[in-house]
Formats: structure tokens, sequence, C-alpha cells
């Protein structure tokens, strides 16, 4: 490659760079996504799994940060490769680069219909006797996940993903909230921590 061409590319790259996010904002929208949920799910499993249900989730743990090591090294071989496509076509050629994009739209796709049924279900819960959606002879579930389908769908307008970042701030405060109050409900409230757990489910 010419000397030219790299200075374009970079060039190009740099152009990119402006457009997108800052790293605190970064920072922010991957700290959501590893928490949220993630936070009171994992405690659940550990009451219903035991303690020895600790070891599953290491075994898990341990492949996927093995694959993070590989993604690295990938990134380091290449300048030029910036996204899992550039990755697959260096592993695996034309193949890689086409197949790999499939699966990870799929792959978010159904994160997002996952997303839509736990807001459906959870809504549910806090509202079991609403008659809102009656009318429309919709469920209970179905009504509130239509409305959180409705409610996220103009974030997929936004021309910079950065923007995004200010909801994903808002949804690390609430994850803040929810060990508070869980920590408030089980150390004030007289609810209490009773040792329950089991060792051997």
């Amino acid at each position: 490659m010419e000397a030219g061409q790299v200075e374009t590319i970079e060039g190009q790259d740099h152009q990119e760079s402006k457009k997108g996010t800052t790293f605190l904002r970064t920072r922010f929208s991957g700290l959501n996504a590893l928490s949220g949920i993630g936070l009171l799910s994992i405690s659940y499993a550990l009451s219903e799994g035991g303690w020895l249900s600790l070891l599953l989730l290491f075994a898990v743990a341990v492949p996927f940060f093995y694959t993070g090591l590989l993604l690295h090294r990938c990134m380091e071989a290449n300048p030029l490769i910036r996204t899992y496509p550039d990755i697959g076509g260096l592993a695996f050629g034309w193949k890689g680069r086409t197949f790999i994009p499939i699966f990870m739209c799929l792959e978010l796709y159904f994160c997002a219909v996952e997303f839509l049924i736990l807001e459906g279900d959870s809504f549910e819960k806090l509202f079991p006797n609403t008659t809102l959606f009656e009318s429309a002879k919709l469920s209970v579930k179905q009504g509130f996940t239509i409305l959180a389908a409705l409610d996220v769908l103009p974030t997929t307008w936004l021309k910079s993903l950065g923007l995004l970042s200010f909801a994903s701030a808002s949804g690390v405060f609430a994850s803040i909230v929810a060990i508070c109050s869980v920590f408030w409900v089980g150390a004030v409230d007289g609810v209490g921590f009773h040792e329950r757990g089991v060792l051997f489910p």
C-alpha cells in the first residue's frame, strides 16, 4: 500500500473518530451493558443454583477472556482492522467477512426481542391490574411490550451514537438505585439476610 493511501485512510479514520463518541461516553455505555439486569439476575441464579454454580460461571468466563485476548491479537496484527467483519475476513477470508455480520445482526435482533419481552414482564408485575389495553384486545404483557418498543424506537433515529451515552448514564444510575434499594430492604427494613443459600442445590 502506498504512503498516500495510508495517509488517506488515517485521515478518514480521524474524521470518523471525531463523529463518534468520546472515551468517557463509551465507558458509560459499556458499564451499562455489562451491569444492568446482570446485577440482579446473577444473584438470583446463585440463590437458585447454589454456590457451586459459581464454577459454571467461571467455566464460561475463561473462554470469554481468552476470546478477548485473541481479538486483541487480531487487531494488533493489522492496523486497518476495526470491526468484527474485518477480523472474520482476516481469519476465514470472504466467508468470514460475509457470515459474521449476519450472525451479529441476528444476535442483536434477538437481544432486542429478549429485552422487550423482559420489559413487558416487568411492567406486568408492576401494574398487574391495569385495564389500559382492554379496548385493543391486548394482554397487559403485550401492551407494555409494544409501549416499550415505541419508547425505544426514537433512539434508532439518532445520527450520532454518542447521544446514546446519556441514556446509558441513566441506566448506570438506575443500576446503582437498584443495588441501594436491595441493600436497604435487606439491611434496614427488617427483611434481613438469613443465610438461606445452599451449597448443593
